[in-house]
């Protein structure tokens, strides 16, 4: 990439007006957002899926999925976790289907150190991406594999250990996502990136809610099963009333 700096201006003095811009020449700034999805599956340590959500709001993440569980420990998101949306999704199968078909992504992304997974600076990205985050012990299992269509890992320099905690190799993908996606940098105050204003919760927190599509489709189906059940009781009066007439009769 090129790296540009912005001309000095008369407010020299105003961090938000002095950034460094990087550009891709892959991602041109007229091309439509492209987004990015984190995925957790099977992660050990719940606290994690918080740190998680940290980063994936100030990376710009669409929305962290979990598949399987509906609830996670909010601990190290800091209050993050109601800045950056959730979805839940009861299979590997199932998330596959909705991130491809429904959300446009062109790949999953496994994040794991394997054979024929490309290193994360290359930004071997096409479009809108979705990735996936391993078990901290031992990664990414089979059946979480069978839903990737390419891996990603992040090279490492040092001798010290054999790999990233989990949402520590989260962030760093996030970013260079955002990176190669040429997001725009938020705006700054003081030593700080300014926050928005806390969003009105429509569930528990830590626990993911019903999609809306899901709830009204639940309220259907139990209004349909009340109304047979009615049906049923009215067919089994009927035939009461039917036998107590012939025992009269006869």
């Amino acid at each position: 990439g090129i790296l540009r700096h912005p001309r000095p201006n008369s407010m020299a003095d105003d961090d938000d007006e002095r950034r460094t811009v990087t550009e891709d020449a892959s991602a041109p700034p007229s091309t439509p957002r492209r987004d990015f999805y984190v995925c957790v599956h099977n992660v050990a340590k719940k606290h994690n899926v918080g740190n998680v959500a940290r980063s994936a709001t100030a990376f710009g993440a669409k929305s962290v999925v979990l598949i399987g569980s509906r609830q996670f420990n909010t601990f190290g998101a800091q209050g993050s976790d109601n800045h950056v949306e959730f979805e839940h999704f009861e299979t590997l199968h199932e998330c596959r289907r909705v991130m491809i078909d429904e959300r446009g992504c062109t790949q999953i992304l496994g994040v794991e150190i394997v054979e024929g997974a490309l290193a994360v600076h290359a930004h071997p990205f096409t479009g809108n991406t979705a990735f996936i985050l391993g078990n901290e012990g031992h990664g990414l299992t089979e059946q979480q594999k069978a839903i990737c269509d390419g891996y990603v890992y992040i090279p490492q320099y040092g001798s010290g250990t054999a790999s990233l905690n989990v949402s520590v190799a989260a962030s760093i993908v996030m970013h260079h996502f955002a990176l190669w996606a040429q997001y725009d940098e938020r705006a700054r105050e003081g030593e700080k990136f300014i926050v928005a204003e806390r969003r009105q919760r429509t569930s528990k927190r830590g626990v993911i809610g019903e999609h809306p599509d899901a709830v009204r489709a639940r309220r259907a189906a139990a209004r349909l099963a009340a109304q047979n059940d009615d049906r049923d009781d009215n067919v089994d009066d009927d035939g009461g009333a039917g036998e107590n007439i012939e025992s009269v009769i006869f």
